[in-house]
C-alpha cells in the first residue's frame, strides 16, 4: 500500500509555538499515520515563493511547506480563492470579485504547488488534495509527468452549471478538476452538479452514473460526507460540563435557556439573519422574554476582505439593536463574542444549550451541527435548528429544518425547540446520535481512500 501524500492549502506545523489542530487536521487524524506526508502552504508570505519545500518531521509524520510571495498570496488566496470561488461555490454571485490577473496568480500557485511537490512524491504514493484553493492541482501534476493516483475531495458546495458559468474560467476549473481520478463531494447534489457541469464543459463518455471518460481519462465522482470523532467530542463535553467557563455561564442564565451558534465570521453563515431571527422570536412569542439567551461565537476571519469587515459592523449593529430594544437590567438577549474560543470549552457549552442555531444560507456540511449533537446528554438533550441548505440537512432530518432566510420560521422553530416535549427530544436526538456515528471523520477518511485506491485507471 502506497504511502498517503496529503495536500491542503494551509499546514500548521504541529511544532510550531501555539500551532492548533485546524479542522481538516482533526478530520485527517485517522489517516495521516507514521510515513505519510501532507504538503502545503507555511502561512508565510511577503519574500519570495520558495524554490523548494522545506521538509520536516514530527511523530513519523513528514510535513513539507512552501512560502508565497505577497503578490502571489494575494491573487491566489485573497483574490481568487476567497473573492471569486468562494461567493461563486456559494451561490452569492452578486458578491463575485473577479479579475483576470487573480486568476492567474491562483493557476501559478497551483503550479508552485506541483513543482514544489512532484520531486517528493514516489511512484507508489496516493495524493490526495483537498479543497477550492486547488482545483487545477492535479492538471498542474499531470503536466509535470505525474501518473500516481490522485483524488481531489471539495469541502464546500459545488454549484450547477447556470450558477458555475458565470465565472469566465469555469470550463478550465472543471477541466483541471477531472485530471484527478476521483473528485469527492460532501452531497449527491453536489455531485451531481459537478457532473452536469462536466458535461457542459467538454465532450465526455459517461461511465455509469458516477464517472466520465475525457481525453483517454477517467474520472470518477463519489460522496463521502465528512463526519466527526463522535465519542471523542462526547467525552470531551461531558468533562468540559464542569468546567470552570461552563459552570460561569450557567450561573450568569439564572435558570435561563440557552441558545448556541459557533461559527467563523462569514457571510455564508447566515448570521445577520440569525440574529434578526432571535429578534422575531419575541416579538412572535413574546412569552419568551427574559427566558433565553443567544451566546453567539463568531471567530474573525479574513480580515483583510472589506466585506468581512462590513459583515462585522453589521452583527455589532444588530447585537446592539436588539440588546437595546429586550434587554433588562438582570438580562442581555445576546451574547456576541468575536474572539475564537477554545473547542472543548465550546464542547461544553453545547452540552448546556437548549438550542443549537446552525442555520448557514449555502455550506458544504457544517460539523458544528453534528459537535452539538453528540455533546448531548442523552438523557435531556437539546434540539438541533438545522438550515436546509447546509450539507447536514441531506442526513440529519430530524433536526427542525429550517429556511434561514425566513426569520419567522427561525423564530418559529426555536419557539417549538423551547417547547418540544423531553420525549420528542430525545428521540430526535437518538435518531440523529445514531447516523453521526455512522459517519465519523474515520469512516471518512476511509471511504474516501478506499475508493481511490480502488479506481479502474
Amino acid at each position: 500500500m502506497g504511502r498517503l501524500v496529503v495536500v491542503s492549502n494551509r499546514v500548521s506545523l504541529p511544532t510550531d509555538k501555539g500551532a492548533k489542530a485546524g479542522g481538516l487536521a482533526v478530520a485527517l487524524e485517522d489517516a495521516m499515520i507514521p510515513g505519510s506526508l501532507w504538503f502545503g502552504w507555511s502561512g508565510r508570505r511577503g519574500g519570495a515563493n520558495s524554490d523548494r519545500a522545506s521538509v520536516s518531521e514530527h511523530q513519523g509524520i513528514t510535513y513539507a511547506t512552501v512560502d508565497l510571495g505577497e503578490t502571489d498570496y494575494r491573487r491566489f488566496y485573497v483574490g481568487f480563492s476567497n473573492g471569486a470561488l468562494w461567493p461563486l461555490l456559494h451561490y452569492r454571485t452578486g458578491l463575485i470579485d473577479y479579475r483576470r490577473d487573480d486568476y492567474e496568480g491562483y493557476v501559478a500557485v497551483n503550479d508552485l504547488f506541483a513543482a514544489r511537490l512532484a520531486p517528493l512524491l514516489q511512484p507508489d504514493d496516493v495524493i490526495w488534495i483537498h479543497d477550492y484553493q486547488l482545483l487545477t492541482l492535479a492538471e498542474a501534476l499531470r503536466r509535470l509527468g505525474v501518473k500516481n493516483r490522485i483524488g481531489l475531495f471539495v469541502h464546500i458546495p459545488f454549484v450547477p452549471p447556470a450558477v458555475l458559468h458565470v465565472l469566465p474560467e469555469a470550463e478550465h476549473l472543471v477541466r483541471a478538476m477531472a485530471a484527478a481520478d476521483l473528485v469527492g463531494f460532501q452531497t449527491h447534489g453536489d455531485r451531481l452538479n459537478f457532473l452536469e457541469s462536466a458535461a457542459s464543459c467538454m465532450e465526455m463518455q459517461r461511465v455509469g452514473e458516477d464517472g466520465f471518460v475525457h481525453n483517454g481519462h477517467r474520472t470518477m465522482t463519489t460522496v463521502t460526507p465528512v463526519g466527526i470523532d463522535v465519542e471523542g467530542f462526547a467525552r470531551a463535553a461531558r468533562r468540559a460540563a464542569g468546567m470552570t467557563e461552563t459552570r460561569r455561564l450557567i450561573s450568569s442564565l439564572v435558570g435561563r435557556a440557552l441558545a448556541i451558534g459557533v461559527d467563523r465570521l462569514d457571510y455564508t453563515k447566515g448570521l445577520p439573519l440569525r440574529f434578526a431571527a432571535f429578534g422575531r422570536l419575541f416579538l412572535r412569542h413574546p412569552e419568551h422574554l427574559r427566558r433565553i439567551s443567544l451566546l453567539q461565537i463568531a471567530a474573525r476571519s479574513r480580515e483583510d476582505v472589506d466585506r468581512y469587515q462590513s459583515l462585522r459592523r453589521e452583527l455589532d449593529r444588530q447585537a446592539g439593536e436588539i440588546n437595546g430594544a429586550y434587554s433588562d437590567f438582570d438580562w442581555t438577549p445576546v451574547r456576541y463574542m468575536t474572539r475564537a474560543v477554545n473547542r472543548t470549552t465550546i464542547a461544553g457549552f453545547y452540552r448546556i444549550a437548549s438550542i443549537g442555531l446552525v442555520t448557514p444560507l449555502r455550506d458544504g456540511m457544517n460539523l458544528v451541527a453534528k459537535e452539538y449533537i453528540a455533546a448531548q446528554d442523552p438523557a435531556d438533550p437539546g434540539v438541533l435548528v438545522l438550515s436546509r441548505f447546509a450539507g447536514a440537512a441531506e442526513d440529519l432530518t430530524e433536526a427542525l429544518i429550517v429556511n434561514p432566510y425566513d426569520a419567522d420560521q427561525v423564530a418559529d422553530a426555536m419557539h417549538t425547540a423551547l417547547l418540544m416535549p423531553p420525549e420528542e427530544r430525545v428521540a430526535r436526538h437518538a435518531a440523529l446520535l445514531a447516523k453521526i456515528r455512522e459517519r465519523t471523520a474515520a469512516s471518512f477518511c476511509r471511504a474516501f481512500l478506499d475508493q481511490l485506491r480502488q479506481v479502474e485507471r
